[in-house]
């Protein structure tokens, strides 16, 4: 059976006149009366899209176009606009102007000034697994693939007006919290329970939704949740990294069935294969942390394709990966769109500009 999916987007609200992020979500998800499912985030200059959950990549495709198109006509209603873009291009933003919720001002008193540039936006991707147990088993499974999907997503380069250098500048600026990044591995379900017992000790963690490693048995539902990604600039590859995702989920219980718990990656290696690919997205070569040698970037992707293509082709969806991977491959990931717009104007104003196009093209 083909596991179900729910999908979790995060957008940033911008003034589309001086194209800085603004602190309006509040006024953003009053407007959207209408849409699937809109809720605030953690700051103000952020909204959050989800869909219900659902076996077919077509339809979540459906309603993820459909969220979005709603957000922006909410936002401009309030003559505003919603881009899809990791963390803001520009804009004052630190420190964060956080949402009024309780939970979140606790969190600012325990994580001080980390919530400072807490202004980033990822795409969510929950699927069905059996059980916590397999959840983290499944997380260690995945573990060599993440900085692959870091690549793929990659969609933040510039920051509040900056050139980072880097195709994804979330994933470098979320890695400094204390339990975010990829899972560690654990050799057993105990081992888990152990360390997030240590860690609440620690006072690292609010609650269990601060558990923020990129593979996690979700706090909430029966599901294992992927958040590696930035949010990709729009839904075509947005559905290319869902269906990626689900499928790597699928060939991992395939194997912890077979009592296979992953190749336990040190965790320093796999740390420098997330700079990489955080720094060089598409552009570059990336760590195959499997055998500790630099490949292309478009190579890993194959790589990765070439793992999970018997659950693609289980699930139907192997021609539609193929071609969205290709098609992403071929057009750049969103930051390498981002760094094409700026070339076109010299202007970060143009880039944003680009971005409210595509988030609901």
């Amino acid at each position: 059976m083909v596991p179900l999916i729910g999908i979790e987007e995060e957008y940033l609200i911008v003034d589309p006149r001086t194209r800085h992020v603004a602190p309006r979500a509040a006024e953003v998800l009053a407007a959207a009366t209408d849409v699937l499912d809109v809720v605030q985030e953690i700051t103000r200059f952020q909204v959050e899209a989800r869909t219900p959950p659902s076996a077919d990549l077509s339809e979540l495709g459906s309603q993820l176009r459909a969220a979005r198109k709603e957000v922006a006509s909410a936002a401009r209603s309030c003559g505003l606009a919603v881009v899809a873009s990791g963390i803001p291009v520009l804009g004052t933003v630190m420190p964060s102007p956080l949402t009024d919720d309780d939970r979140y001002l606790q969190g600012r008193a325990l994580y001080r000034a980390l919530q400072d540039e807490i202004s980033i936006c990822a795409l969510h991707v929950h699927v069905d697994v059996p059980d916590p147990e397999h959840a983290v088993y499944v997380g260690n499974h995945l573990r060599p693939w993440l900085p692959t999907l870091i690549a793929l997503a990659a969609n933040s380069p510039f920051f509040v007006g900056r050139d980072t250098g880097y195709a994804s500048w979330r994933v470098i600026s979320w890695g400094r919290w204390p339990v975010s990044g990829a899972p560690p591995y654990f050799g057993s379900f105990g081992d888990y329970e152990l360390a997030l017992q240590a860690l609440a000790e620690s006072g690292a963690l609010l609650d269990a939704k601060t558990v923020y490693w990129d593979a996690r048995p979700s706090p909430r539902l029966p599901t294992v949740e992927i958040r590696v990604a930035d949010v990709p600039l729009d839904v075509a590859d947005s559905l290319t990294l869902i269906g990626l995702i689900r499928a790597l989920v699928v060939t991992a219980l395939t194997a912890v069935r077979r009592g296979d718990r992953g190749l336990p990656i040190p965790a320093e290696v796999l740390r420098a294969a997330y700079w990489r690919a955080a720094r060089d997205g598409l552009r570059g070569d990336s760590l195959d942390v499997r055998h500790g040698t630099l490949v292309p970037a478009a190579v890993m992707a194959g790589r990765l394709l070439e793992h999970v293509r018997p659950a693609l082709a289980q699930a139907g969806d192997l021609t539609f990966i193929q071609e969205g991977l290709d098609r992403l491959l071929r057009k750049g990931s969103g930051a390498m769109r981002q760094r094409r717009a700026y070339e076109r104007g010299n202007d970060l104003a143009e880039v944003v500009d680009d971005l409210i196009e595509a988030t609901v093209a």
